[in-house]
């Protein structure tokens, strides 16, 4: 037997709440607890604002959501009496103020509430909009040591953890709701090895898991030694419990080896993520099955399989909208597709359709030239068919549209703008194609779609069209993508000048003409479906732009 004064059993748990299913993310809790008992745990951890899930947004102010987050701690508290101590997130109510906490719940009641202190302001971040700044918390004893408890963003700063560890912390244990970007985990590890190093103290990071709107919560929740040595690391993007053990030595408590799960790569991270994203989207709001739109393009068919992946194939509805201009072999690329993936596939024509509204309108239309008008209205017709299948079957219609599209307006609003969620919203065009190359070549136990080249070839490897008029390709209205996306990953991403694209090699009148595109295009953006966040500037939260604006980068 461990002696009990130098020995400490931490639970970790890397869990997925759901927002607003205070009672779900109550249960989640108690059954973690439980876990942790039976392992003889002196402690189990919870993420950031598990109880309520993250981010609620405006809803932490509603008067009966804060009575009602009180309540569940109380109940939860009373119903963890007789065991270890239990560590969660949750919104609360102190003086009269709003904090972001984390509550201590030990022996039936509450018995520390820390504050944080630092909210972040930035990027998806509106803290300082909810919540008041708590004073900073010194430590709190769990079993045999003192725990400091920096939340998230407390731990991107030197003073909050060295504070604690100036008034007797012996471990740093930082609950975090930390959504996923391409490259996040490198810079978190980076923070929290300095936040080890300055305090001499182990330190254990943990995450939420699953996905909420736009966000996407990666987990990867580890634990470091003093100086930085990595003691375990929990799976991105997945459930887990797992037990940590500390043992007082000489120097002061040190971690045990303990899981190491191996990290993906950024385009595994990437594409897990639209999976996570589109799952929990659909599964919180109550879905179980999808319909999209499918061309024969890329765009779709890599919506198409995401969609196999995260709820599986058998509850994908693909239907093919063929018009005068579409090619034989977009319908046989479709059909191809469906085949691999084994997606339902209907074929409805919109000649009927289109013939009816251009008899309507050509009393209206005579004497004018036909131009993207006769284009738009087909795409629309072809979102009002699936928004009526959508509704009758009751089934999530997806919309398809790239963030090189979205960014510059390519899409037509009321067309295939049409729809609930969109999985490759944050995903350029140029990334689009190497994602379709990248799971054709991999599989994962994950993955509820079946292995293998799913995405047919030709689709990948031919010109991209939106086949509203004869011979048409994207590049007679858009530079080709790898210059585009150059561009837009320039003026979106990164802010960067008209004048610095120029002096990288761009052509000046192209990128005033993709900036200004940026620009008339954001009322589309403003009405657009959600879709999972992969980049550090996504279009919503990220970025966050008036709808009139005629200010233009000429200088």
């Amino acid at each position: 037997m461990p002696d009990p004064n130098n020995h400490f059993r931490l639970t970790l748990a890397q869990l997925n709440p759901t927002l607003g299913d205070l009672a779900g993310n109550a249960a989640r809790a108690r059954e973690a607890w439980g876990t942790a008992h039976a392992q003889g745990a002196d402690m189990v951890a919870l993420p950031e604002m598990f109880l309520s899930g993250y981010q609620t947004q405006d809803l932490v102010w509603r008067a009966a959501f804060q009575a009602d987050l009180r309540h569940h701690l109380e109940a939860l508290a009373h119903d963890c009496s007789d065991g270890p101590a239990l560590g969660i997130g949750v919104p609360l109510v102190e003086g009269g103020r709003l904090y972001n906490c984390w509550a201590v719940l030990q022996g039936g009641a509450c018995v520390s509430v820390i504050r944080k202190h630092h909210l972040p302001n930035t990027s998806v971040f509106d803290e300082k909009r909810h919540f008041c700044a708590g004073d900073i918390h010194g430590p709190y004893r769990a079993g045999p040591l003192r725990i400091g408890t920096p939340i998230c963003e407390d731990a991107w700063f030197d003073d909050v953890a060295e504070a604690q560890a100036e008034s007797g912390a012996e471990l740093l244990l930082v609950p975090n709701g930390s959504p996923y970007a391409r490259g996040r985990y490198d810079t978190r590890v980076a923070h929290m090895v300095a936040r080890g190093v300055e305090t001499g103290l182990p330190l254990v990071y943990l995450n939420l898991v699953g996905a909420q709107d736009d966000q996407v919560f990666d987990g990867a929740s580890f634990v470091l030694n003093p100086g930085g040595r990595l003691a375990a690391q929990l799976p991105a993007h997945e459930e887990a419990i797992a037990e940590i053990d500390f043992t007082r030595e000489r120097e002061g408590w040190r971690a045990a080896p303990g899981p190491c799960a191996a990290l993906p790569d950024a385009w595994e991270q990437d594409y897990q993520a639209m999976v996570v994203g589109t799952r929990d989207y659909l599964v919180k709001s109550g879905f179980s099955r999808v319909i999209l739109g499918l061309s024969g393009g890329v765009d779709s068919a890599l919506v198409a399989t995401i969609a196999a992946d995260a709820i599986g194939a058998e509850n994908v509805h693909c239907v093919m909208l063929p018009s005068e201009y579409t090619s034989r072999g977009s319908l046989e690329d479709a059909a191809e597709l469906a085949r691999r993936l084994g997606c339902r596939l209907d074929e409805i024509s919109i000649e009927g359709p289109r013939a009816a509204m251009q008899a309507a309108l050509a009393p209206q239309f005579q004497g004018l030239a036909a131009d993207v008008t006769e284009e738009n209205l087909q795409s629309r017709l072809r979102g009002t068919i699936l928004m009526a299948l959508s509704n009758k079957s009751g089934a999530l219609l997806l919309t398809t549209g790239n963030k090189s599209e979205v960014a510059v307006g390519y899409a037509t609003i009321y067309g295939d703008m049409n729809g609930g969620y969109n999985p490759i919203k944050d995903l350029y065009k140029t990334r689009v194609f190497e994602t379709c190359r990248w799971r054709n070549a991999h599989h994962r136990a994950w993955m509820r779609g079946p292995a293998g080249a799913v995405i047919p070839p030709q689709i990948i490897d031919k010109p991209p069209s939106a086949e509203l008029r004869n011979d048409q390709r994207d590049e007679d209205s858009l530079p080709p993508y790898p210059q585009l996306d150059a561009i837009l990953e320039g003026l979106v991403d990164l802010d960067v000048s008209i004048a610095d694209l120029v002096a990288q090699g761009h052509p000046r009148e192209l990128v005033e003409r993709v900036e200004h595109l940026i620009y008339i295009s954001e009322w589309k953006r403003h009405q657009s479906a959600p879709g999972p966040r992969l980049s550090n500037r996504a279009f919503w939260l990220d970025r966050r732009y008036p709808i009139v604006n005629r200010w233009r980068d000429r200088r």
